[in-house]
Formats: structure tokens, sequence, C-alpha cells
């Protein structure tokens, strides 16, 4: 009697777990947006944008369309690269720019040379809000391949993971800054690249 009244009590105090939900089904672009016609491609089960054989003009973003505030969100990205700035990331708490439309406003999980797991503001601050630690993540980074990024916000707490290693614990100390927004998925302009995103679950806080 004790126990099934504790559990009782607990399951009153605790908020429920929810359960993953997959955003891409690896077949269609349901419930995304962006350019279609000419950046991204479903190629392989994976979101792909950009090109190893002429230069991505300039950023271009893949967005859900719906927005998101606290969450756990944990997907599988590989960017490979022949020249120019090979770069990627994903967008959160995010909110698509007006000039230019194809822009995004709001934080960035980075993916790049020099960037790897840091923390970027894109078309904000313009600014790293934290760099990640290079040297233990040089060991369990996989270049040209396959990696997974952990992405967790709650409040105002904001952490990142790449391949279990955590980069990023950030608390934003700007009240202002928005608590809910966009996803978004970044091919980097500027270079000849290709950016694979799959395996993207969202855990609703």
């Amino acid at each position: 009697m004790f126990y099934a009244t504790l559990s009782l009590f607990l399951h009153l105090l605790l908020p429920p777990t929810q359960a993953p939900i997959s955003l891409f089904d690896g077949r269609t672009f349901n419930g995304w947006e962006g350019d279609t016609l000419h950046t991204w491609q479903i190629k392989d089960g994976a979101l792909t944008g950009g090109s190893l054989t002429t230069t991505v003009p300039h950023n271009e973003f893949l967005r859900t369309r719906r927005s998101y505030s606290d969450f756990v969100l944990e997907l599988d990205f590989k960017l490979t690269g022949t020249e120019g700035f090979i770069n990627g990331g994903v967008q959160f708490r995010s909110t698509r720019h007006t000039s230019p439309d194809y822009e995004m406003i709001g934080y960035q999980a980075d993916i790049g040379k020099d960037y790897w797991g840091c923390l970027y503001d894109e078309s904000r601050r313009n600014k790293v809000l934290v760099h990640a630690d290079a040297a233990p993540l040089a060991k369990v980074l996989k270049l040209n391949d396959w990696n997974q990024y952990k992405i967790q916000c709650k409040g105002n707490h904001i952490q990142l993971w790449i391949n279990g290693l955590k980069t990023v614990d950030y608390t934003e100390p700007d009240a202002s800054i928005p608590k809910s927004g966009l996803i978004g998925l970044q091919i980097h302009g500027g270079g000849k690249a290709l950016i694979q995103y799959k395996n993207i679950k969202i855990t609703e806080l």
C-alpha cells in the first residue's frame, strides 16, 4: 500500500515524460520548408544541402514549419567539402529573416573547422557565444563522417553535445532573447560543401 501511494504521489508530482518525435520521415520534406528546388534534396535517407562541384552562393536553411521552446533535439550530421568555407549548423529558437529572406536569426549549434561544437548567434549578435574546447572534441569527432548533435534548451539554459561530449553549457543573460522559435538546418555559403542530416528527433520538455 505504501509503495502504491508513493508511486501515485510521484506521478502527480513529476511532469509526464514525453516521447521523442521524429521530425523527418526519411522520404519527404513534410514539416519543412526552404529551397527544395536548387539547394536541398533527399539523398540516401538524409536531408542534403549544397554541392561538392558548385560553390554554394549564400547561406541556405531548411526550416521547420512550427516553433519549439523547451526541448531535447538529437540528430546525425555529416559535412564534406572540396574547397572554400566548409560549414553548416543547426538553428534553434530562431526566426526567418526578411532581408535577406534566405537567412535565419537565432542560436546555432555550429558545424565545421574552427567552429565544431560552438554556440553561434546567427544574424543577431553575429558572434560565437561559447567556444568549444577543441582538444577533447578532436578525440570524438569523425571528420567527413556521421556525427551526432544533441541540443537541450530549458528556459535560458542551453547545452550542446557532439558524440556524447558536452561542448557548451550556456545560460543566456539577456531576458529579451526569445525562448521559442523554429529549428533550421544550414549549409553555409562560400564553399563547395555538402551537408546531410538524418535521424532528427525532438523531445519537448
